[in-house]
């Protein structure tokens, strides 16, 4: 009998990963191991995802995201069940700018979550991967990690981190079998951003969203900026001289 795929997310109960989830149970055989900070919410999701598909098995785990021992318990007991195909890295927060500015001790925590965690999950998933020589790590980061931009820097900054690691990893692991992805979704119609669309800002939907981002896992991309046309916003933002830019409310 053939082996059940096994897909772990991490931060299993945001909307795209939620909806990345969704997708991925829609194949068979199929292991998906879900993990976030809320037990309530990851069983909302594990629940949903046994109806839509009752031949998957779903495991779900709580835990302390900025623990770094926490973490390589966690992800150590994952491997020690097997081996994993695809991990997708996928909890963070939108932090408030000016309260970030007001207040170190946010302006701390967006960046721990938004940019130290990550980090630390893919080093804890790559280092076992790596002894495999196998899988797929999907790491998402932000185009707000680009180009710092006064409406969001510190959020930009952590996604920053984000950004420069994943490459460093991409070339560490370049002449093995393991794939990293870098994931880099433009505004996104989720929770999270409600209050941006409330303000009227553009966003994309989720579906969409999350339907690019299993496709570039499924496919290794190097990097996946959804949806596409943020690779060509981005790639001018990066390179607008600053006497232009300095003057751009964004």
């Amino acid at each position: 009998m053939k082996p059940k795929k096994r897909i772990v997310i991490i931060g299993a109960t945001s909307a795209i990963a939620e909806q990345c989830a969704r997708m991925w149970a829609k194949e068979n055989p199929l292991e998906i191991v879900l993990l976030g900070r809320n037990q309530e919410k990851l069983d909302r999701v594990s629940s949903d995802l046994k109806v839509r598909a009752p031949n998957t098995t779903i495991t779900s785990i709580t835990g302390n995201f900025l623990d770094p021992t926490q973490i390589q318990t966690v992800v150590d007991q994952i491997f020690s069940k097997g081996n994993v195909d695809i991990a997708l890295i996928a909890h963070g927060s939108l932090p408030d700018q000016e309260l970030c500015q007001l207040d170190l001790k946010l302006c701390k925590e967006a960046v721990e979550v938004n940019g130290i965690s990550p980090v630390l999950f893919a080093e804890a998933f790559a280092m076992h991967m790596e002894k495999a020589d196998s899988g797929t790590l999907a790491v998402i980061g932000s185009v707000a990690g680009d180009r710092g931009r006064k409406s969001n820097y510190v959020y930009g900054a952590a996604k920053g981190l984000v950004t420069r690691y994943v490459q460093g990893l991409q070339h560490r692991l370049a002449n093995t079998k393991v794939r990293v992805v870098l994931i880099k979704p433009g505004p996104t119609d989720t929770p999270m951003t409600a209050h941006l669309k409330q303000s009227g800002a553009k966003l994309a939907a989720v579906d969409r969203v999350a339907r690019e981002i299993v496709r570039g896992t499924e496919n290794g991309c190097r990097v996946v900026y959804t949806p596409k046309i943020w690779s060509v916003i981005m790639m001018i933002i990066r390179h607008l001289p600053h006497f232009v830019f300095r003057r751009m409310d964004i």
